[in-house]
């Protein structure tokens, strides 16, 4: 069963151009030119319910604006789009009783007011009863650590905690699918784990399906085993985060520190060595020769301590958008 099903979805919008000057705003005035662009272009992709896959791509790549044609805000301009069975832009009441909407630079919280008085008003927009209200605000409360939070003003709030009711409210509904555009813009390490964290307990007790952006590659490495690329509104890659590293990444680095010190002769045997201070050596391996050469480093150096170590997640991601491209993965 496929929950989100995308065929060549297409996004193009008519952009007014103006000279600068006088004589440009006068000609913009009277005879406006326009210019296209492409935000998003014959993008294709289908996820399984209870998937948790993260979509990337850098500023203005369409990751937004793709959320969007999924959760019925705007139209498509070609392609087709079903999620849960709907067709998003039809805005039908069943539909949006399925998914939510989390965009960490919105917010759906009035300012002055307590976050339960938002919440009782989202409860009624649902139609839930005084008793689901209760139970689901409980629990989702216990889940995100805000007991004793929701009767404060929301400007009276953190950061990390308005991001926490914000959460809560886009959930008081119980969605099956959840779009969230950057759920931890802006918070400290702390707040992110804990939106971390939830999100993973949320997904596994109910099974919810969450496509996932954020600049955060820390969120992507420990919620997504699967990736979206787009670049320049074109998907460029979809399948594993581990495939991808494969690709992009086919070395590690391996920290040796040695009893004594050994020459540069005999370490460059086991690998690219980068640098050797004292007694400390580090050794850049292919991933494939990896276990071969640990196993031989073991067996004939003395060594007190190794350490194996990826390059950042996001140099990774970063030589992938400057390729533009990437192989097909293999499955």
């Amino acid at each position: 069963m496929v929950l989100i099903q995308v065929e060549q979805l297409s996004k193009r919008y008519q952009v007014a151009t103006k000279a600068a000057g006088l004589k440009g705003t006068l000609r913009h005035f009277f005879q406006r030119q326009y210019r296209t662009v492409n935000a998003v272009q014959g993008v294709t992709f289908a996820i399984q319910p209870g998937e948790v896959v993260g979509f990337l791509g850098p500023n203005g790549a369409g990751k937004t604006t793709t959320l969007k044609m999924l959760t019925g805000l705007i139209h498509p301009s070609e392609g087709t789009v079903r999620v849960a069975g709907f067709v998003p832009f039809r805005r039908e009441p069943a539909f949006l009783q399925t998914i939510t909407l989390v965009m960490g630079q919105k917010q759906q919280l009035l300012w002055d007011l307590p976050a339960l008085d938002s919440l009782r008003i989202n409860a009624a927009v649902y139609g839930l009863s005084d008793k689901d209200f209760h139970s689901r605000v409980e629990e989702l409360s216990a889940m995100l650590d805000l007991d004793g939070k929701l009767t404060q003003p929301v400007r009276k709030l953190s950061l990390g905690e308005r991001m926490k009711a914000e959460m809560l409210a886009a959930l008081l509904h119980r969605p099956q699918v959840l779009f969230l555009d950057e759920p931890t813009l802006g918070l400290d390490v702390n707040a992110q784990v804990a939106v971390r964290d939830f999100l993973r307990d949320y997904n596994q007790r109910y099974q919810a399906t969450i496509l996932l952006t954020s600049h955060y590659m820390a969120d992507i490495t420990a919620l997504c085993r699967r990736v979206l690329l787009i670049h320049h509104g074109h998907l460029i890659y979809d399948g594993s985060l581990d495939d991808l590293l494969d690709q992009f990444a086919p070395y590690r680095e391996v920290k040796v520190e040695l009893a004594d010190r050994c020459e540069v002769e005999i370490l460059s045997r086991y690998g690219d060595l980068e640098t050797l201070e004292g007694c400390t050596a580090s050794l850049i391996v292919r991933r494939d020769h990896l276990t071969q050469t640990v196993s031989r480093l073991l067996t004939d150096l003395d060594i007190r301590d190794l350490t194996v170590s990826d390059p950042p997640v996001e140099e990774v991601i970063g030589r992938v958008f400057q390729a533009g491209e990437v192989n097909p993965p293999t499955r």
